[in-house]
C-alpha cells in the first residue's frame, strides 16, 4: 500500500495491475474533498469509465478521517467505527479487485462497553447469548422486550437502509411514495421513544438509543428509523482498519490511483465556476484551473453553496435556505498517548455521566457547557498495537459539546479547562494516576471543526439528522438548478457516518453516470 499520495497521481496501464480494462467514455467529473464519501464517489466514476480527478485543500486525504504522527503514536481524527464493511469490498469488486489485498478489517468485540457512574457496566455486542445475559443482569424482563426491539430494528434496516438508503430523493413526490412504509414503521417517534417502548430499565434506554449520536443525532429527537443501526451492527459487526481509520483511506486512495484517477492535495477549491445552470471549471487557491463536464462536492453543504458557489443566484439562495436549518453539535476531542498497556479498557467504551435526556438538552437546545458531560473511549491500540510505541497505549476522548452557532466560548482559554476536567474523570473511573502516565497530548475544539474543515459554526456532523432534515428534505444529491453539479457526504442522503456517506456515493453516483453516459 503507497504509504502517501502525491500531489498529482495516475495510475500504471490497468493491464498491468490485473483489473479489467474500462473503457474511457470521454467524460471529465472533479469531486472536491476527499473524505470517505468523496472517495467512494470518485472510485465509483472512475471505475465507470470517467476520468475522475479529486481536489483535496488539506495535505493529507481523509477529511474527517485525517490523522496525526505525534511521539511515536499515530491519532486518527476519526471516524472510528466501521460498520457494513460490504460497502467498501463493493468499491473495489467494481472493478475485479479484493479490499483484502490493500487493507485489513480487524474484528472489534466488544463493540462498546457501557459504564455508568455508579459502576455498573454493560457489554454491547452481537453475541446473542451474551448479550441476552448481559440484558438479563440488569433486568430479566427486558431481555424479550429487547427482542421484540430487534425485531423492529430488522424492519426499518430493510425499508430505511436496503431499500431506501442508497435511492436519491431528487423531489418530494418520491418523499411521498415512500411516506407510507415510513409511517408503518412510526418513523415520526423518536429513537429513544421507540427504544422505550420495548425497554424498561433505563440504562438500559441509554444502551440501545446512544448510537445516534454518532452520526450527530439527539436520540431524543432523532427519527425511529435510525434503530436500523442495531440490525446492522448485529448483521455485519464493527470493524477497525489495521494502522487506523487513516490506511482504510490510503487503501482508497491507492485503489483509486490504481483505476487512473487523479488527486491534488494541499490546494483548496476556490470557486466553482458556473455558466447558464452548469457547472463549468473549478479553480482553487493557488491559481490552478480546470473544466470539467461534472463537478461534485464533499465539501461542507454550506461552504458548498455560500462559498464555492459564491457570486451565483443558487449558492446565495440555498446558502440562505440552509442558514435557517438545524446542525448537529460539534465535539471536543482530546488525543493522548499513555505510559504502559491496558488491556482491561476494550477498544470502545462509552462513560455515561449522571444526566442523560438534560445533558441531551444542554447541548442541542439550551447551547450551554454543562458541568457534566458523557465521555466516548476510543483506545485502538488494545486491537491494534501498532498505533502506539511498544509499551505504551494510544486514545482519544471525545465529549459532544454545542456548535459555535448555539455555544460562543472561547475555546483557546476553554479547550485547556474542559480537557483536564474529562481527564480527571477519566484518572477516577478507569486510569489511577493517568494525568502522570500521560507521554503526549493534543486536543481538537469546534474552532478547529470550522477552520480545518469549513464546517459550519463547526459541525461534526453537518445538518442533523432530524425526520423534517432527512431524505428529500435533506441537501440534494444533485441540486435542483445546476444540472451537473452534485452532492456527497454527510449533507446529503443518506447521512454521516459509515456507511452513511459511503452510501450517499452510491445514490450520488447512479445519478452521474447517468447524466454522463447518455
Amino acid at each position: 500500500m503507497n504509504a502517501e499520495p502525491t500531489l498529482a497521481s495516475t495510475s500504471t496501464d490497468p493491464l498491468q495491475t490485473g483489473q479489467p480494462a474500462r473503457q474511457s467514455t470521454g467524460k471529465t467529473a472533479c469531486v472536491v474533498g476527499s473524505g470517505f464519501g468523496g472517495l467512494a464517489l470518485a472510485i465509483r466514476l472512475q471505475s465507470a469509465g470517467i476520468a475522475t480527478t479529486i481536489i483535496e485543500g488539506r495535505d493529507k486525504p481523509g477529511g474527517r478521517a485525517y490523522y496525526w504522527h505525534k511521539d511515536g503514536f499515530t491519532f486518527d481524527a476519526g471516524p472510528t467505527v466501521i460498520t457494513d464493511p460490504d460497502c467498501l469490498r463493493e468499491l473495489w469488486a467494481l472493478s475485479g479487485h479484493d479490499m483484502a489485498d490493500d487493507i485489513e478489517l480487524m474484528p472489534v468485540m466488544p463493540f462498546y462497553r457501557l459504564s455508568w457512574p455508579d459502576g455498573t457496566q454493560f457489554d454491547y455486542s452481537n453475541d446473542e447469548q451474551h448479550l441476552f445475559d448481559e440484558i438479563a443482569r440488569l433486568n430479566p424482563a427486558d431481555v424479550a422486550g429487547y427482542q421484540r426491539f430487534l425485531d423492529y430494528s430488522a424492519a426499518v434496516y430493510q425499508k430505511g437502509y436496503v431499500e431506501l438508503g442508497h435511492v436519491p430523493f431528487l423531489d418530494f413526490k418520491s418523499m411521498l411514495k415512500a411516506a407510507p412504509a415510513l409511517a408503518k414503521q412510526q418513523a415520526w417517534r423518536s429513537v429513544y421513544s421507540m427504544v422505550s417502548h420495548f425497554i424498561e430499565d433505563e440504562r438500559l434506554r441509554e444502551a440501545f438509543s446512544f448510537h445516534t449520536l454518532l452520526v450527530g443525532g439527539n436520540p431524543m429527537k432523532t427519527s425511529a428509523i435510525y434503530a436500523l443501526i442495531h440490525k446492522l451492527e448485529k448483521d455485519g459487526g464493527v470493524w477497525w482498519a489495521r494502522g487506523g481509520t487513516n490506511r482504510l483511506i490510503a487503501a482508497m486512495v491507492t485503489h483509486f490511483e490504481r483505476l487512473g484517477g487523479t488527486i491534488r492535495l494541499a490546494d483548496p477549491v476556490k470557486r466553482v465556476h458556473t455558466y447558464g445552470k452548469r457547472a463549468s471549471e473549478v479553480e482553487t487557491e493557488s491559481g490552478w484551473k480546470a473544466r470539467f463536464d461534472a463537478v461534485a462536492s464533499n465539501a461542507d453543504i454550506m461552504h458548498s453553496y455560500r462559498d464555492l458557489l459564491s457570486g451565483t443566484k443558487r449558492g446565495a439562495s440555498y446558502a440562505k435556505s440552509l442558514g435557517r436549518k438545524s446542525f448537529s453539535p460539534s465535539l471536543f476531542v482530546i488525543h493522548f498517548g499513555v505510559e504502559g498497556a491496558w488491556p482491561g479498557i476494550p477498544h470502545h467504551m462509552i462513560l455515561f455521566g449522571p444526566r442523560y435526556k438534560g445533558l441531551l438538552e444542554d447541548i442541542y437546545d439550551k447551547g450551554v457547557l454543562p458541568a457534566d458531560f458523557s465521555i466516548y473511549l476510543h483506545h485502538p491500540s488494545v486491537t491494534d498495537p501498532s498505533v502506539a510505541p511498544e509499551g505504551m497505549s494510544s486514545f482519544y476522548a471525545l465529549v459532544p459539546v454545542a456548535h459555535m452557532g448555539k455555544l460562543s466560548v472561547d475555546w483557546d482559554e476553554m479547550g485547556p479547562i474542559l480537557e483536564k476536567r474529562v481527564l480527571d474523570e477519566i484518572e477516577k473511573r478507569l486510569i489511577p494516576g493517568l494525568h502522570d502516565r500521560i507521554v503526549t497530548k493534543f486536543h481538537y475544539a469546534p474552532k478547529d471543526f470550522a477552520q480545518d474543515l469549513n464546517a459550519h459554526m463547526g459541525s461534526a456532523f453537518s445538518l442533523e439528522p432530524v425526520l423534517t432534515q432527512s431524505a428529500w428534505f435533506r441537501g440534494h444529491n444533485r441540486d435542483d438548478t445546476i444540472e451537473n453539479f452534485y452532492l456527497v457526504g454527510a449533507g446529503t442522503h443518506p447521512g454521516a457516518g459509515i456507511p452513511g456517506v459511503v452510501g450517499s456515493a452510491k445514490a450520488t453516483a447512479g445519478l452521474m453516470l447517468e447524466d454522463l453516459t447518455r
